[in-house]
């Protein structure tokens, strides 16, 4: 195993030396915490138990008593979980998880679905040393049902890890997974326990390949359809881990960091045990799918003596980076590549209604609005639980049983964002987008995030109707409207988008291995000539064909190309190119981001807000919620 930690074995260790000056950091009143973290963070674990057997030897103290007595909160938790060895740490993590009120689920999926056999059969050792139970039997009585039965399998340490696969073995588990989820009603629950806790890694990817040949689906998408809970989250970090363990711990790392407070359990659990392992890969991947350095993410999350420790850990800011180290460049190669195979399952919140009756509607309607006061409950009811179409019949029966326009009386009677949303949700989706457009460009200042968005996730079918709706309702083109109220390479940008006549069809391979070189080779041209050069196929290429392009460029550049576009673009121009490459990859994790973003912080962008809402609900928002819940959803350590 090729080791790519961040700490490695210090030149000249002097145990004896450590430990007096780690006794003298300690001596008196206070203590000298920097010299205590340099030190420890600046020797391997196996150095750190030669110092403490030297700091015993010589001082006849407990180096880890004496330690845990001088440090307090989270930077005494961080410093004496240093000084255990690995197997023990480990030992601690799932003992703690077990025991006392509740279990933490999250650790038990973190730790026993990323650990080798070796470091599985070393920590049963350990807990059996340190807790005088048997680890097995503890999880048995902590936990139940198909969650508890993979935990107990993956407990054993016996995946194969002869590296030897079967083809004719792969493509059988391919079709046994498929027969005991997708093709069947219910789930056979004991067939992906069965081989996702035994096979090898290696056999598991090429199974993982060949499923998604049969079904268009990937594993983890059928997992999430097939099974639920605790157990779902299980095998989905099971199925993480065999694609790439540095990028499951990328993941969690975030999710650690993310939103308000943090998880400092989790932090401190994975910052120690890849310290030595791994944690160059985990930046490498961290920053391929976050486009932020783990190294910035700690610094801005963390503070004092627990940051520094934390930072040391880390070992470097990867911010200013461009290339790939080898473990990276081919998860992004792979990830572009899951991108082409996976055929993702689009699905709404809103379909039409049963048993629609459009005069029944209107009279509701009406009745909602008439007299003293609004019944706004009842127009939510109807408006939010019928399809467009279906209120389009509304508002044409709203005028012909009644003689009055709909939508004035919904203007009249609602204010502020309901009236926006439900005013949104009555227009056609074409006469939504143009008023959606109209709105990012009129007064002062352009809504430029409004404008990419629209334009970036649109099909041409989509651009064309709303092209015809703006001319409609404001009597002049929206690319005239573009023109004039933007400039430059966007602006140039933008009206090519506007065109509506994005190539469609898939990728052919030889033109994308053109394009991938072109667009590597323009990475080293004038800066307006790299951006030019970009417009022309961004703009231009079916997204099946964009996805085999960004694919190919890391190959051609050992670069990804959202990593370049972060560091070599700027402003809205940048913001385009980075949306193309966002809904290439995965248009509804695109949402969900513009989701977050409109409701993190202080304040919430409600015109966003709405528009995402109101012009996905019939098309992808369910899978988008999918996409929030996992990148987004924060869980307690």
């Amino acid at each position: 195993m090729v080791f790519r930690g961040t700490i490695t074995a210090a030149p000249d260790f002097d145990p004896s030396a450590d430990a007096e000056t780690l006794y003298n950091a300690m001596k008196g009143i206070g203590s000298d915490k920097e010299a205590i973290l340099d030190l420890i963070t600046s020797r391997n674990n196996a150095q750190r138990q030669e110092v403490i057997t030297a700091y015993k030897n010589s001082f006849g103290k407990d180096l880890i008593e004496d330690l845990k007595y001088e440090l307090t909160g989270k930077f005494e938790r961080l410093i004496v979980s240093l000084m255990r060895a690995p197997a023990y740490h480990d030992a601690k993590e799932i003992h703690d998880a077990i025991k006392g009120v509740g279990t933490n689920e999250k650790c038990l999926i973190e730790v026993l679905a990323s650990r080798n056999n070796q470091q599985m059969h070393e920590m049963v050792t350990a807990y059996k040393d340190t807790y005088g139970s048997d680890l097995e039997e503890d999880v048995i009585a902590d936990t139940s049902g198909h969650f508890k039965k993979m935990l107990i399998v993956l407990l054993q340490g016996s995946r194969d890890e002869s590296g030897v696969v079967d083809a004719n073995l792969v493509e059988q588990d391919a079709l046994d997974l498929f027969a005991a989820g997708e093709e069947q009603w219910g789930t056979d629950e004991a067939k992906f326990i069965m081989i996702l806790g035994n096979r090898s890694v290696t056999h598991l990817r090429m199974v993982f390949d060949e499923y998604q040949k049969i079904t268009e689906l990937s594993i983890e998408d059928s997992i999430k359809n097939e099974l639920s809970g605790d157990f779902e989250r299980l095998m989905l970090a099971v199925v993480q881990c065999v694609r790439s363990v540095p990028m499951f711990f990328a993941r969690c790392l975030y999710k650690s960091m993310k939103g308000l407070g943090t998880a400092d359990n989790t932090l401190i659990r994975i910052m120690i045990s890849r310290s030595e392992i791994d944690m160059l890969d985990i930046r490498e991947c961290f920053r391929l799918r976050y486009e932020k350095s783990l190294y910035n993410m700690i610094k801005d999350d963390t503070s004092g003596d627990y940051k520094r420790t934390l930072l040391n850990l880390c070992g470097g800011d990867d911010d200013l980076a461009g290339e790939f180290f080898p473990e990276a460049a081919q998860i992004a190669y792979k990830m572009w590549e899951l991108s082409a195979m996976t055929k993702v399952q689009l699905r709404p919140t809103v379909r039409p209604a049963a048993n629609f009756d459009p005069a029944a509607d209107a009279q509701a309607l009406r009745k909602a609005m008439k007299g003293f006061g609004t019944d706004e409950d009842a127009i939510i009811d109807i408006v939010a639980q019928r399809s467009n179409a279906q209120r389009q019949e509304i508002r044409q029966t709203f005028k012909s049983l009644l003689g009055r326009d709909l939508m004035k009386d919904l203007k009249s009677e609602l204010s502020k964002n309901l009236e926006r949303l439900i005013i949104g949700l009555m227009l056609t989706p074409a006469e939504f987008d143009a008023k959606m457009m109209k709105k990012a460009m009129e007064g002062a200042g352009t809504d430029e995030h409004a404008l990419i968005e629209i334009l970036v996730t649109r099909s041409n079918d989509e651009i064309q109707a709303m092209n015809a709706a703006y001319q409609a309702a404001y009597k002049k083109t929206l690319e005239e409207a573009i023109q004039s109220d933007t400039s430059g390479l966007f602006c140039r940008i933008l009206v090519s988008l506007v065109q509506g006549a994005r190539e469609e069809g898939p990728a052919d391979l030889e033109r994308a291995d053109a394009d991938a070189q072109e667009l590597a080779a323009a990475c080293n041209a004038e800066s307006d000539d790299m951006k030019v050069k970009f417009m022309s196929i961004l703009c231009t290429r079916s997204f099946p064909h964009l996805r085999k392009v960004f694919q190919e460029f890391v190959r051609f550049s050992n670069k990804d190309i959202e990593q370049i576009i972060k560091k070599e673009m700027s402003g809205d121009v940048k913001n385009t190119f980075y949306a193309i490459v966002r809904s290439v990859k995965n248009q509804p994790s695109y949402f969900a981001d513009r989701l977050y973003k409109a409701m993190k912080g202080l304040g919430t962008d409600d015109r966003a807000l709405i528009r995402i809402m109101v012009s996905r609900s019939e098309i992808d928002l369910f899978t988008i919620r999918k996409e929030f819940k996992e990148t987004h959803d924060c869980l307690p350590s």
